[in-house]
């Protein structure tokens, strides 16, 4: 084993997959099922980062062993549809989260600055990161993910040590599966919201970057990929020690967060919300950053392989007018949510294609990845089939609750 794999220089693209998947609705997820429970569902977050982790290895295998990114296995390999009914989500995908992503950057720097109005902070957000993006591209991208999630630790083990929750009950929800009454659908919805979804597929683009295309790469992959999974996991238990105690009832959405951060306030002064809200404000603006520069990878990737049929892959161009294109898509047209209210019909499509989405993922890659002819020696094991499979069950009963609410 090759001992060079386990530097740290080797930490990069897994930081900007984990800062990107914590994002504001993984924050109120562990936030809201931290006040309702306490410290009884912490294992919820070692096993949805352990998922997702799964599933990036999976993703890594395919990409290493092929030299295709996942989205042009897709497209090359299987039936038409798959790749279609993916590119008709992204575009319905992208529009709202980015949308729910420039609201909550403006909600958090509002907090901490009032004087400029929510809407306002939003646009200067989104604007400010096309502008990183493109001056910076990745290798400015991956210093500032560094950065940013190296202080949301730190803000939430500050945070979570001075609330001095109870040792043997941290322990106890940690070590020791428990379903506290009415507690299934928060327990989902922490798993399913630990670590991104569609922003996974980010990572074989990252790695590209980095110049990791050998399968030899695997190692120092999947260390980068455990490191990331690992903070990920402790930012999960972090918000949801520290959320313990919070009125749930009072507060949906980003005023969660809000809410959590008046409760640190009241229990350990104004240092412990001020603390929180540039937490808050770290993980929303990251994953702001992670969104605009990884998600036009897969819509210039999915043009390329559709428009120019390349015979082999090809890198994405972050000069090329797909790529740039698609991150003004994200920047501008979403602004218009700050504005209106989002028509129902909207709402209730992107909440079954989200919901649908990581339970295919985990279908796919279950398929794809089985295949000897296609990835040889670097095929499933038995653990990656039981882990995938475990997802494929959790995530489907996440589609299932959402449909069964939706036209409840």
């Amino acid at each position: 084993m090759n001992s060079s794999a386990f530097k740290l220089k080797n930490i990069g693209p897994g930081l900007v997959i984990a800062a990107t998947g914590l994002g504001a609705g993984d924050l109120i997820a562990a936030s809201v099922a931290g006040a309702k429970f306490g410290t009884a569902i912490l294992w919820a977050a070692i096993l949805g980062a352990l998922m997702k982790f799964a599933m990036n290895e999976g993703l890594t295998r395919w990409q290493l062993a092929t030299g295709s990114t996942l989205l042009e296995g897709w497209v090359q390999r299987l039936p038409k549809i798959i790749s279609l009914y993916f590119f008709v989500y992204l575009l319905l995908w992208s529009f709202i989260v980015a949308g729910a992503l420039i609201a909550g950057t403006g909600l958090a720097a509002h907090a901490l600055f009032p004087q400029l109005s929510v809407a306002v902070w939003g646009i200067i957000h989104s604007l400010l990161a096309v502008v990183l993006i493109i001056v910076g591209r990745y290798a400015l991208l991956e210093q500032l993910m560094k950065f940013f999630m190296g202080l949301m630790l730190l803000v939430v083990i500050i945070c979570a040590v001075m609330v001095a929750p109870d040792v043997p009950g941290v322990l106890s929800g940690l070590l020791i599966p428990s379903l506290p009454e009415g507690s299934i659908l928060f327990i989902i919805s922490v798993i399913g919201g630990v670590g991104g979804s569609v922003t996974l597929l980010c990572y074989g683009y990252w790695i590209r970057e980095r110049d990791w295309n050998k399968r030899e790469d695997l190692t120092r992959s999947r260390f980068d990929l455990v490191i990331a999974y690992t903070l990920t996991g402790l930012f999960g238990i972090g918000i949801m020690i520290i959320a313990a105690g919070v009125n749930a009832e009072v507060m949906t959405g980003p005023q969660m967060a809000l809410g959590v951060a008046d409760h640190l306030g009241s229990v350990i002064g104004p240092f412990g919300k001020w603390c929180f809200l540039i937490g808050f404000w770290s993980a929303v603006f990251s994953s702001m950053l992670g969104v605009w520069q990884g998600i036009p990878y897969l819509f210039a990737d999915f043009i390329q392989q559709y428009t120019f049929q390349p015979d082999k892959p090809a890198p994405v161009d972050l000069r090329s007018n797909a790529y740039r294109g698609y991150l003004l898509y994200l920047a501008i047209p979403p602004m218009l949510l700050l504005l209106i209210n989002e028509p129902v019909w909207l709402v209730v499509i992107y909440a079954i294609a989200g919901a649908f989405f990581m339970p295919l993922l985990a279908l796919l890659l279950l398929i794809m990845n089985n295949r000897r002819d296609w990835l040889g020696d670097l095929k499933n094991g038995w653990a990656a089939n039981l882990v995938l499979l475990a997802s494929l069950l959790v995530f489907g009963l996440l589609l299932y609750t959402e449909i069964g609410r939706l036209s409840g």
